[in-house]
């Protein structure tokens, strides 16, 4: 009765059967929401697929995640492909992802959003890299695409306001899967031509238009350009990647344009401004030298020119003065001091001097002998020494001590007792 009951693992594998062997479900496309993603250490996706009313369960090896060109998160939408199948351990069908897409502007939103921060903490926006732009540019370069309103644009405005300018144009796609290398190509090869300023952008259109200049890439070569660059993408409202990076941004072609270039009529007259400023300057310059010059011509000194020989002179006059009573009190000085000389005894009888200094000698002399230690010993009397120092009273000595008896004719060593 047994026989007609099978167990759970015979059933389940009978499911995965069933499912592997149908057609429909060995390749399926499938959009949704990501919630539960988990990112594990050797590199393969667990996440769960989920929309309104349903969800299912999804993995995605390392070998399929190379190829995600994003970093997927909770709450993301995205497009997957791939096969359904049964995890017999649980009994779970599941579906393993080989393909994985984003779904919609919310999902190049969170990619925007995540580039741009990745790129602000590594100082790719920092104000300090920031190239001025020239005022007035000789070599102006644009990289857009060779037709178009924006290349138009660009070209008659700076035609208008600046026409001495030379404009170079850089023909780059601005749309689509190949563009972003395409604008890095030309904006590398501008970067060759000696320009003053590079404008790089296009005309407006939707966010998956102007997706090209929020590429990792673009930015990169815009911030690693010499050449001081002026983006210039979309409408005013358009904020991209490349608008942070660049050394200016303008709200659109046109304004790019005009931020590259001066205004002639402005040039014209701040150079009449400038014109006046120096004719000013001039004008007063002269004026204060013709001050300076009257005052010189109406000054006692051009009247009477040896009034500053007759105060130089009374000047001398008056130094030759101080020298000559100088030099008359110094020898006089010097006079003094040598009559003071000649008539000392020294110089009169420097024997009597040489006299009293061996009287001197020989006084000094007596003392130190009648004051030696040897005299002393001399006339019978001893000197005692303990450990090199002389001893003088006998409390300083105690039974046992090796001591040194000095004598006038030598020293014998001693032990009190």
């Amino acid at each position: 009765m047994n026989d007609k009951y099978i167990s759970v693992t015979q059933l389940t594998r009978y499911i995965k059967y069933k499912i592997d062997n149908d057609v429909n479900l060995n390749e399926v496309f499938l959009k949704g929401e990501i919630s539960n993603f988990k990112a594990h250490s050797r590199g393969h996706f667990y996440f769960t697929l989920k929309d309104e009313g349903s969800r299912i369960n999804a993995i995605m090896f390392s070998s399929a995640t190379r190829s995600v060109k994003f970093v997927p998160q909770d709450g993301m939408k995205v497009l997957v492909t791939g096969k359904i199948s049964v995890f017999e351990a649980t009994g779970q069908y599941q579906i393993y992802v080989n393909e994985m897409l984003e779904d919609g502007i919310g999902n190049l939103y969170i990619a925007y959003e995540q580039l741009k921060k990745k790129l602000q903490e590594e100082g790719l926006f920092d104000e300090k890299y920031k190239k001025p732009i020239p005022k007035i540019p000789n070599k102006v370069g644009v990289v857009t695409a060779p037709t178009g309103a924006a290349i138009k644009d660009i070209i008659s405005t700076i035609k208008r306001r600046w026409p001495l300018t030379e404009i170079y144009l850089f023909p780059a796609l601005v749309q689509g899967e190949e563009a972003k290398e395409d604008i890095v190509k030309q904006i590398e090869k501008a970067d060759q031509f000696g320009l003053d300023t590079l404008i790089v952008g296009r005309g407006g259109g939707s966010i998956e238009d102007l997706w090209a200049f929020n590429e990792e890439i673009v930015a990169r070569a815009i911030f690693d350009c010499k050449t001081p660059v002026i983006s210039a993408v979309g409408h005013e409202i358009d904020f991209t990647i490349a608008d942070f990076v660049a050394d200016l941004r303008a709200p659109t072609p046109t304004g790019a344009a005009e931020m590259a270039v001066p205004q002639l009529s402005d040039v014209d007259k701040y150079l009449n401004q400038i014109n006046i400023r120096l004719n000013n300057t001039i004008g007063n310059k002269i004026k204060q030298n013709k001050r300076k010059l009257a005052d010189l011509m109406t000054s006692n000194i051009f009247k009477n020119p040896m009034i500053i020989y007759q105060t130089k002179e009374m000047i001398f006059d008056n130094l030759f003065e101080r020298l000559k009573h100088s030099t008359i009190n110094l020898v006089n000085l010097k006079s003094k001091k040598l009559i003071e000389i000649r008539s000392s005894y020294i110089l009169k009888s420097p024997y009597k001097l040489l006299d009293n200094k061996a009287n001197k000698y020989l006084n000094l002399v007596s003392k130190l002998e009648t004051l030696s230690p040897l005299l002393t010993l001399q006339r019978g009397y001893t000197m005692t020494k303990k450990d090199g120092k002389v001893v003088s009273n006998c409390k300083n000595l105690k039974k046992g001590d090796s001591i040194e008896v000095n004598f006038k004719d030598g020293k014998i060593d001693a032990e009190v007792v």
